[in-house]
């Protein structure tokens, strides 16, 4: 979240596609969108379970399966272009510019090392220092993530550790490569509180001393409201809302957004109304089936406004005067087009 220099464009997303192959047909876990990050920017993609934002991040990573899964579009980092790629200039890529730190750490480490070789090891990957300055370096970065007893640490296996401390080392990795770009996937996925809120803290000091952009994914708009910048909001493999997070967090329009924002116990970040007197919404009905998409709008089914135009024709996310850009028929009359034309 830095201020004052311009920033360059360091991500550009472009019509992504990603399916998967089943045996019931095709199914379209993200379905053609548009999103771009800057240098130091944190970017958070907000959902539900099954929205696509974290198939979106792997699709991104090229992490996925190329056996049963398929991604089309672009993905441009530094101006080169990710899905063109051979799996070996990708390897390259995400080993050095891009890091990713999971939901479950558990999965990033292996049971059978410390996590002091493990994390020697990604270090040697970045130098060909000696040993014992990879285990310098390796202290440094577990201090830079606020762990003090790094000894201890070094001589860790995975299990021995508390989640939350599984969580910083597994973020202690993907700073020791000192990438560009972090996609945090669920970061603070069944940690308490409390804990939840020093890694977000962490995310955030990382970005604002290492100057290093963030995608972070999650379902939850109360994590986002103090660490990101801009917020796209996905639903059914689509991004139905796409702007500033204070303009959408004070003004969201997408009644998906509005319902997501509402069902947040805590909205202390709400310009609108106290926290207090907030009555919370839920959400009804249960998100479309991506074998079998609904014609129209992925929401309609869903929306407590939805007109019959709605179930037949696909809205497109056009820019609005609030200064967001949403994806929404009922919205349309408040779009920056018709203001300026008025």
């Amino acid at each position: 979240m830095q201020g004052g220099e311009p920033r360059m464009a360091l991500l550009h997303v472009r019509d992504l596609r990603t399916e998967f192959s089943t045996s019931r047909g095709t199914l379209r876990a993200v379905n053609g969108i548009d999103f771009s990050l800057e240098e130091g920017e944190v970017l958070a993609i907000v959902g539900e379970s099954g929205s696509g934002k974290s198939i979106t991040a792997l699709s991104i990573m090229g992490l996925l399966p190329g056996a049963t899964s398929r991604t089309t579009g672009e993905i441009r980092f530094r101006d080169q272009d990710l899905v063109k790629m051979t799996p070996q200039e990708y390897r390259r890529v995400r080993g050095t510019d891009i890091a990713m730190v999971f939901q479950n750490p558990l999965t990033a480490l292996d049971p059978a090392f410390t996590i002091g070789n493990q994390l020697i090891e990604i270090i040697g990957m970045r130098t060909a220092s000696s040993r014992k300055d990879r285990k310098q370096e390796a202290e440094r970065v577990l201090h830079q993530v606020g762990i003090t007893d790094t000894q201890r640490v070094l001589q860790a296996y995975p299990h021995e550790l508390s989640g939350g401390m599984r969580q910083r080392v597994v973020i202690a990795m993907a700073v020791s490569r000192r990438p560009k770009l972090i996609i945090a996937d669920e970061p603070t996925t069944a940690l308490d509180a409390t804990i939840q809120k020093q890694i977000l803290q962490l995310l955030a000091r990382i970005n604002r001393e290492s100057n290093t952009a963030i995608i972070l994914i999650t379902h939850d708009f109360g994590v986002v409201a103090n660490i990101s910048n801009r917020v796209a909001v996905m639903y059914a493999g689509k991004i139905v809302e796409y702007g500033k997070t204070a303009d959408i967090i004070a003004r969201p329009l997408h009644p998906y957004t509005q319902g997501l924002i509402g069902s947040v116990p805590d909205a202390g970040f709400s310009r609108r109304e106290p926290a207090a007197r907030r009555r919370l919404v839920q959400i009804s009905g249960a998100p479309p089936d991506l074998l079998n998409l609904p014609l129209g709008c992925v929401f309609s089914e869903r929306c407590p406004e939805a007109k019959a135009h709605c179930r037949t024709a696909e809205p497109q996310l056009s820019l609005h005067a609030s200064g967001s850009s949403t994806a929404c028929f009922e919205r349309e009359e408040l779009s920056y087009e018709s203001v300026t034309r008025g």
